[in-house]
């Protein structure tokens, strides 16, 4: 093929770039993406035009091949689909002639443009010309990550150079390796991008120079982030490469680490799963982390590990220092891979309330042999108090001991420590304090050796004070929960070490810190924020003297997305098919860019080309499109773009192709758009849509079916077919993804499987609310409310019944206000039971139902009649009490009261006001309304009413009061009554009542109130008067009368008065009955509590237990116990007791009495049980002695003695016969034998002795004189023992004064005489009383026949029996008439009556 070719200086500027096949080639690219539709139609003609050429003259069918009508149809046919096998061949013959016409006469102008170019003649290198773009830089729109390529064309002679500028400022590749790469070739200048960030959004200039001028062309590059991208781009912190490291393996990140947040004192771990290849287990891909562009090291805070395909970074112990911006940087072939995410940590709890968070960044500056400069930087303070000052502490490195260097707080960031040991190893830390406080200490600086070190690192700055506060700031729309804030730097930055960030929501006056780290940069992203909440900013500079002053706060913000394009839709399947057209569908693109997606543009094109055609020109705004005038048998290929208020976004990866053909089966297509719906860690709701296709029968259900994520083994979820198109998925592991396809059912079998849904994993979205049923408290109206959890300017509320959209219905109103929108019913009834959900759109899937039950709307619709017809609520409805006085109050309280109330109150259907005798009164605060009346009587027996009105509320409360209920008040307030008017005067405060004390003494005790000195108490017992020994003090306002040794005879009714002048008051206390019981059970408490262990003690009738205590009486509960069974009181056991001990004898004891014995002492509450083994020695032991006892006991019993009938002393005139007589007893019958001052006396004329009948003995003195007197005594004897008593006789003459009485001597007459054991003798007793009667002759009570002598001490049997007539003298014989030392208990009173 011949062209001509005109030499390329003859042409104008554009024929230049035709002579460079680079550019050439280059422009053609540029064409066949700008021009689509023209290449395209030129395709088409020239295809057309190749047919055309290539057609050839109708074939005739000779006659001898004409066959019947069967075969001409049978032979049509088959030529039918042969000629259209050959068109097809045809066709494509002409497209390979058209490119391979098209590809020669490439070559063949590049081989001439050679041929030409080594031709010039020589003398063109000398035309001047200035330097000239004949092809510009052209504006770029990219994704962040992706490169961009800026390329231009310049002319000039001499050959121009072009210099790169971003900005103004020269593009260095050198700076920033790997980054920019800058390249000339053909005369075509490029400048290569890689891995754009959003910062490098910027104007871009080629500048061209050569001798002659400078032509300059510009262009603008903007990088754009996808959602949920970093910030690490707006932050300028992407750290530079330190090293170039070559690698032969590529790798791809997945799955990398998020924006994080952790907590002082924890741990955290980040992650980057990747793909390598060749995957080599020993040779894992050389991984670097960075932290704000430092690079990190392993260490013991940081820990590192590449391998499994996964890149992590461990931080076991965090700390504020650990805050943020990670970058994981990973070489691979093409360069580097990297992805970076923020790591927020906050404070830990305070170690008291209100104290400051810990100081960071701890390091040593200006260090020598014995100081160190240490310098920190000081926490941020939102809502805390101000800090007041730092301590400084070290620590030796190697030991645990803290000691602080400072003692008063020092108030800026820095502190010089003294007094360090040369050569020795330090950490320091820093404690903030504030009011509340000491914050918990910073993380220890790393270690320091004190050493003279010249070069040492030195604190910069000496300018003094905080800085001045940052300048406006802004905030901007980044993502669904952050947003991005810029501000201006101080005008005053001091030394600044960064910035502190805080927040707070719009209302609010709450702040709350957005980092806990000084950043150093005037831009960041603050993170963590609620989707569709409103905030505002401020700013605070720090240095090593605090924080400065607030910035201005910011304008408020919305939290929702940047505007951008949509993401490319996805999902494109085919739902019918009719030989000429196609239906198909897909899913929502997974961005909507911040704007609501509002249309859809579909291309199409044959599998067998590459060029596509537009299908719509007008937007589609369902995602769903019948696609029209397609062939039969053809197979095509599909992609649909999103539109939104930004534009149109990428197009979607094109459809598998798809055959166009009629579908003829009988079962149904498949459903499509599957959806999901209330997702929860447990369950989830899927629904779908029907299928476009019903085939031979309506569509009757659906069965779905589930699998896990990655797995190919579906499960179907329902036994049979469901009629409607959702289904509510339970069972699911939280955590878990799982895939879900439905497919429907006709009458002709199950069709086709719709396509798999996207994985979704069983978890809520974090803050997700349910539906809450509910009823407006001011216009009665039922509701279903609820609350989004994230929300953007974008999304909708959409309700549903049923999972069927309600759309515009008059039984119900949607509304919508901020994150919370409420479904309103107008006339609620049964027809409005059913599951009502609700979907957020825009959102990340916020979802809700709530089913309403015909019991929950019935509750409701009361609650709404309530509110509608508004009654005021009580808290109590009318009661009353009686007050003291007597006077009664009726009350109601209600829940709220308004200071607009009004109230009647109605007795008797008579309204009754304030007046003499009647409050009426109310309180708002407390809501109660009473009245008070002071004089109850009879008369006040009735109906009471209120009534209440308050705004349109009204209410009324009744309270009848009749019969026994009215005699019940009225009686109480007549108690009242009395009562004031006892209380005027002296009276008991606390009526009679019983204490006992330790040594169980009971106590009647009372509480008197009102008295005076003049006040009179008498203490009564059945109405005779007790005079204790001590007087009660009624000024000490208690009084107290002890009953010792209570018992039952201690029963009766006790009385307290009290009287004055102004009157008198009574208690009585019955002891009798429970009463009684309830006091001898008090004593058993203490008693049996003091219970001593049994203690043996043998007796002449027997072995006896006792068991002493405080106090005892036959009252108390106590039970005797013999091997566990009772014993009753009997001859052979006889049980008793004193005051101080209980006691149990054995008579007569053998060898069944033997064993286990106890005594049980019950208080009503408890026993006491103590308890003796009587068996084995101590049983022995017992015996011997018990029988030792016996004997003596008998010879005790029949021992001589003398009865009775003899005086102490006698004093007789002389002259007269003294007789001398006594009754004596003794078994055997005793010698008798008299002695007179210890000499015996024999019997003569004058003195005559006689023992008549073994019984009565006696000495008689006729006449006796003086030398009769002295002391007489008689000696009674036999083998058991005997007794001695003796006698004083005294003689005086006619005319002498009657001599006084001595003991041993004359003594009065009237004396008893004392009978003294001849072997034991008798301690003395009380005296006898005196008597002054000159008689000798004893009182009544006193004769022989009268008295009973006392029981003398035993006297062992084996005691001699003195011989001698004169018996050994005896020391003074107390009186026979002294009484037992332990008086009985004959009182009823403790204290005598007064007389």
């Amino acid at each position: 093929m011949a062209s001509k070719v005109i030499p390329w200086y003859k042409k104008k500027h554009a024929s230049h770039v035709k002579t460079d096949y680079a550019c050439c080639h280059t422009q053609s690219v540029h064409k066949q993406q700008t021009v689509r539709k023209s290449s395209s139609k030129s395709v088409s003609q020239v295809q057309a035009q190749a047919t055309e050429a290539m057609a050839e003259p109708a074939y005739t069918i000779p006659a001898f091949r004409q066959r019947s009508s069967e075969g001409t149809e049978e032979y049509q046919r088959v030529s039918t689909n042969v000629g259209r096998g050959l068109t097809v061949i045809q066709e494509e013959l002409s497209r390979m002639r058209v490119a391979t016409k098209a590809r020669v006469d490439s070559l063949a102008i590049q081989r001439e443009v050679k041929d030409m170019m080594a031709k010039r003649p020589d003398y063109l290198d000398d035309i001047p010309k200035m330097p000239d773009f004949l092809v510009a830089l052209r504006p770029h729109t990219v994704w962040e990550k992706t490169p961009v390529k800026l390329f231009c064309t310049v002319q000039g002679n001499p050959r121009p150079i072009v210099k790169w500028y971003k900005g103004g400022v020269p593009v260095d590749p050198l700076n920033a390796p790997g980054k920019y790469k800058i390249d000339n070739m053909y005369g075509v200048h490029s400048l290569i991008i890689s891995r754009c960030v959003v910062s490098d959004t910027a104007e871009y200039s080629a500048v061209a120079t050569n001798p002659h001028g400078t032509a300059t062309s510009k262009a603008m590059v903007a990088v754009k982030r996808p959602a949920g991208a970093g910030e690490s781009c707006h932050l300028g912190l992407v750290p530079h490469l330190t090293e170039i490291h070559a690698s032969k393996l590529e790798v791809s990140l997945l799955d990398c680490f998020r924006v994080s947040f952790g907590v002082e004192g924890g741990s955290i771990s980040l992650g980057c799963g990747m793909v390598v290849v060749p995957d080599l287990p020993n040779v894992p891909p050389l991984a670097q982390w960075y932290r704000d562009d430092k690079l990190l090291k392993p260490s013991k805070l940081v820990e590192m590990s590449v391998g499994g395909g996964a890149a992590r970074l461990t931080l076991p112990h965090l700390a504020k220092d650990d805050e943020g911006l990670y970058t994981l940087r990973i070489f691979t072939k093409d360069g580097t891979a990297e992805h970076s995410a923020y790591l927020f940590v906050s404070d830990a709890a305070p170690s008291a309330a209100g104290a400051p968070g810990a100081p960071m960044s701890v390091k040593a500056y200006d260090i020598n042999s014995d100081y160190v400069l240490v310098a920190w930087k000081p926490p941020n303070t939102v809502n805390e108090a101000a800090i007041t000052g730092y301590f400084v502490d070290r620590c030796e490195s190697g030991k645990d001991t803290w000691v602080q260097c400072n003692d008063a707080p020092v108030k800026v960031c820095k502190y010089p420590v003294h007094g360090l040991s040369v050569g020795h190893s330090y950490h320091f830390r820093v404690r903030a304090v504030n009011s509340a406080g000491i914050s918990r200490p910073s993380r220890k600086s790393d270690k320091v050796t004190a050493l003279d070190a010249a070069e040492s690192e030195r604190l910069k700055g000496t300018e003094e004070g905080v800085p001045s506060a940052p300048g406006q700031i802004v905030a901007t729309r980044n993502t669904k929960s952050s947003v991005f804030v810029q501000w201006e730097a101080p005008k005053a930055l001091k030394n600044l070490m960064g910035y502190y960030i805080d927040g707070r929501v719009v209302g609010s006056k709450e702040w709350f810190p957005c980092n806990h780290k000084p950043f150093k940069h005037t831009r960041f992203v603050v993170h963590g924020l609620i989707p569709g909440e409103s905030y505002v900013f401020r700013v605070q500079a720090v240095n090593v003297f605090g924080l400065s002053d607030e910035s201005q706060e910011s304008s408020p913000i919305a939290v929702e997305p940047a505007l951008a394009t949509p993401s490319a839709p996805y999902g494109i399947t085919l739902l019918s098919s009719d030989g000429s057209s196609m239906t198909i569908a897909w899913k929502s693109p997974k961005h909507c860019g911040g704007s609501k997606v509002n249309s859809y543009y579909v291309d199409k094109r044959n599998a067998d080309t590459l060029v596509w055609k537009e299908v719509n020109q007008s937007a589609v705004t369902e995602r769903i499109c019948t696609v029209d005038n397609l062939t039969d048998g053809t197979f095509y290929e599909f992609k649909v773009q999103a539109g939104n208020m930004a534009g149109v976004g990428v197009p979607s990866a094109p459809s598998a192709a798809m055959k166009c053909e009629a579908w003829t089966m009988e079962e149904p297509g498949p459903a499509y758009d599957l959806s999901f719906s209330e997702v929860r860690s447990s369950s989830l709701v899927l629904l779908w849509k029907a299928p476009i296709y019903t085939g031979a029968g309506a569509v009757t259900g659906y069965l779905v079916d589930m699998a896990k994520k990655g797995s190919s083994e579906f499960a179907t979820l329902t036994q049979e077919a469901v009629s409607h198109r959702y289904l509510k998925v339970s069972g699911l592991t939280e955590g878990e993804s799982y895939v879900f396809r439905v497919r429907a059912v006709n009458s002709a079998g199950v069709g086709k499987a719709s396509q798999v849904s996207e994985p979704v994993c069983a978890k809520a979205l974090p803050g997700t609310q349910e539906i809450v049923a509910g009823v407006d408290e001011e216009t009665g109206d039922v509701f279903l409310s609820l609350e989004a959890c994230e929300i953007c300017d974008t999304s909708k509320f959409v309700w549903s019944k049923n999972y069927k959209p309600i759309g515009d219905c008059p039984r119900v109103a949607a509304s919508a206000k901020g994150r919370t929108s409420r479904l309103t019913f107008t006339s609620p009834d049964k027809d409005d039971l059913g599951k009502y959900s609700v979907v957020v759109t825009d959102t990340e899937g916020v979802s809700a139902s709530h089913t309403l039950t015909e019991d929950a709307l019935n509750t409701m619709l009361e609650l709404s009649y309530a509110i509608r017809h508004p009654i005021v609520p009580l808290k109590h409805g009318l009661n009353y009490e009686i007050l003291e006085k007597g006077h009664v109050r009726f009350w109601l309280q209600a829940v709220k009261l308004s200071p607009s109330v009004s109230y009647r109150f109605i007795v008797n259907d008579k309204e009754v006001k304030s007046g003499e005798g009647t409050k009426i009164s109310h309180d708002v605060a407390t809501g109660v309304i009473q009245m008070t009346v002071d004089h109850f009587t009879r008369a006040n027996e009735g109906t009471y009413t209120v009534q209440i009105t308050d705004g349109k509320a009204k209410t009324q409360s009744s309270l009848v009061l009749v019969g026994d209920v009215f005699k019940v008040a009225l009686k109480e307030a007549e108690f009242q009554r009395k009562e004031h008017i006892r209380k005027q005067g002296p009276h008991f405060s606390e009526y009679l009542y019983f204490t006992v004390t330790e040594d169980c003494t009971v106590m009647l005790a009372c509480k008197v109130a009102n008295v005076k000195k003049e006040t009179v108490f008498h203490w009564y017992k059945e109405d005779d008067e007790i005079v204790p020994e001590t007087p009660p003090n009624v000024m000490s306002g208690a009084a107290a009368l002890p009953i010792p040794l209570f018992s039952r005879k201690d029963q009766g009714v006790f009385k307290a008065t009290l009287s004055d002048d102004r009157g008198k008051d009574t208690s009585a206390f019955d002891i009798s009955g429970q009463v009684f019981d309830d006091i001898i059970n008090a004593l058993a408490q203490i008693a049996g509590a003091s219970a001593s262990d049994l203690v043996l003690q043998c007796t002449p009738e027997g072995i006896r237990l006792q068991c002493y205590m405080n106090y005892y009486t036959e009252e108390m509960k106590t039970v005797w116990k013999h091997k566990e069974s009772k014993i009753a009181s009997s001859e052979k056991m006889r049980i008793g007791g004193t005051a101080e001990m209980a006691w149990m004898q054995i008579c007569d004891p053998s060898d069944k009495e033997k064993g286990h014995y106890s005594i049980e002492i019950s208080d009503g509450v408890k026993s006491h049980t103590r308890t003796f083994d009587l068996s084995g020695q101590a049983y022995t032991d017992a015996y011997e002695e018990y029988l030792r006892l016996k004997a003596a006991a008998f010879a005790e019993k029949n021992r001589g003695r003398v009865v009775g009938g003899l005086p102490d002393v006698v004093t007789i005139m002389e002259q007269k016969s003294l007789s001398l007589t006594c009754t004596v007893w003794g078994e055997p019958t005793p010698e008798v034998t008299w002695f007179k001052n210890e000499q015996e006396v024999a019997s003569t004329e004058h003195t005559k002795v006689t023992f008549d009948g073994g019984k009565f003995a006696s000495i008689v003195i006729n006449k006796v004189t003086p030398d009769d007197s002295g002391k007489y005594s008689i000696n009674v004897r036999n083998k058991y023992g005997g007794e001695f008593v003796e006698i004083t006789v005294s003689v005086y003459r006619h005319g002498e004064q009657i001599p006084e009485a001595k003991l041993g001597h004359a003594k009065m007459p009237g004396a008893t005489p004392a009978a003294t054991p001849s072997a034991t003798p008798v301690p003395p007793k009380s005296p006898a009383p005196s008597s002054k009667t000159p008689t000798p002759t004893p009182s009544k009570s006193q004769t022989p026949m009268s008295m009973k002598s006392p029981t003398p001490a035993s006297t062992p049997a084996s005691t001699p029996i003195p011989k001698s007539p004169t018996p050994t003298p005896k020391s003074p014989t107390p009186s026979r008439g002294a009484k037992s030392p332990t008086p009985p208990r004959f009182m009823k009173s403790p204290t005598p009556p007064r007389k």
